[in-house]
């Protein structure tokens, strides 16, 4: 079997979320409490046998950068494999310019230089499991120049909307992306995810450089799909985009739902991620918790329904978290009742003793504010 280069591409500029991507990339946001976004294509990688893998990075790297350490944590061996940050020195002020195809450029004596045969793309801001072993070897036996991921949906007049999608011609072929305009319920969205040799994704790069200095991979290959045999491949599964503040309030939220977490976690197909040493949380007399997902080392007397809670958070007697998202030590004082809310890390409610919004317009407190 061919073996493949795994690459962790960053957001468009068309993604951006707002209040939590000010402080860190989209890779390194908290989810689910004690994993971040990256942790899901790396162990998809790693478990698919890919153990060679480029991280790009294009803005606020230290959070992604201290989280991935050496990559030891998502289970590659080191005599083996790697896990490697990669980095653009592009200095241009329209960030129109700092496209995927330009850090691609920047670094490419080390795409290059590796063994590999193929590449295995997959983005950075998204949260799905996927088999890339086997879509690999879909790939190959289909004789086809380019393989892309896709997911249908039967919401993408409500949802999805920063998202692209594919259309697709009987034969699964590729005809053409298009950025979801909401006007239809069905649609393919794609994932961002790419299969292909590996000198077919460097001459890709090449021509994109040459057509436009704003071309991504995604605009070259949709240039490309009258001219190469470019097929897309279904996902099953669970599938979340963070590509704005109200999808990344959506994605954790759906989680809480044990049959549909089920399909993300289980043994057979571990998500890794960089553990610490703290303590078991800890619910005192005074504590009730329902259709929760607490992190380790919290401390909770108060109420909690329906909440993602994140590491190290207390929870005072007295106090309501209800439909909100906690990120690391979030202190919610006595008598505080807080709905709707995510909660950015090292942040403090005490004094404000209600703040409450509706779970379809989610609010923001900031990252280290006292309220």
């Amino acid at each position: 079997m061919a073996r493949a280069l795994g690459i962790v591409s960053f957001s468009e500029n068309h993604i951006w979320v707002d209040g939590l991507e000010t402080y860190r990339s989209i890779g390194a946001f908290s989810f689910l409490g004690r994993y971040r976004v990256i942790d899901f294509p790396i162990s998809n990688f790693s478990n698919s046998g890919i153990d060679r893998i480029q991280v790009y990075v294009r803005r606020r790297p230290q959070s992604l950068v201290h989280h991935i350490g050496t990559g030891r944590h998502f289970n590659i061996n080191s005599k083996s494999g790697y896990v490697q940050m990669m980095f653009t020195d592009s200095q241009e002020e329209n960030d129109y310019y700092n496209t995927d195809v330009r850090a691609y450029m920047a670094n490419l004596e080390h795409i290059e230089n590796t063994s590999n045969t193929h590449v295995v793309i997959a983005p950075a801001y998204m949260v799905y499991t996927q088999d890339f072993d086997a879509l690999l070897k879909t790939h190959i036996e289909s004789e086809a120049d380019i393989t892309v991921l896709y997911h249908p949906v039967d919401n993408a007049k409500e949802a999805y909307q920063n998202c692209y999608c594919v259309n697709l011609n009987r034969q699964k072929g590729v005809e053409s992306f298009e950025r979801n305009n909401g006007k239809l319920k069905n649609r393919n969205i794609f994932m961002d995810t790419y299969v292909m040799k590996k000198e077919v994704f460097i001459d890709l790069l090449k021509e994109a450089q040459k057509t436009s200095s704003m071309y991504t991979l995604r605009m070259i290959i949709n240039d490309k799909c009258s001219e190469m045999d470019i097929r897309g491949v279904a996902h099953r599964g669970f599938f979340a985009p963070i590509t704005d503040f109200k999808s990344y309030y959506d994605g954790n939220m759906a989680l809480l739902d044990l049959k549909t977490a089920r399909t993300v976690f289980n043994a057979s197909w571990p998500i890794y991620t960089r553990t610490n040493d703290s303590c078991p949380t800890q619910c005192y007399e005074t504590a009730d918790v329902k259709r929760s997902f607490l992190a380790n080392g919290c401390s909770i007397e108060g109420t909690v329904e329906n909440s993602v809670i994140g590491r190290e958070c207390v929870i005072k007697p007295g106090a309501v978290v209800k439909n909100c998202v906690l990120l690391t030590n979030v202190v919610i004082g006595e008598g505080v009742h807080i709905e709707g809310q995510v909660v950015d890390k090292n942040a403090r409610v005490t004094k404000m003793k209600e703040i409450i919004a509706d779970p379809s317009t989610p609010g923001y407190i900031k990252r280290s504010d006292m309220v």
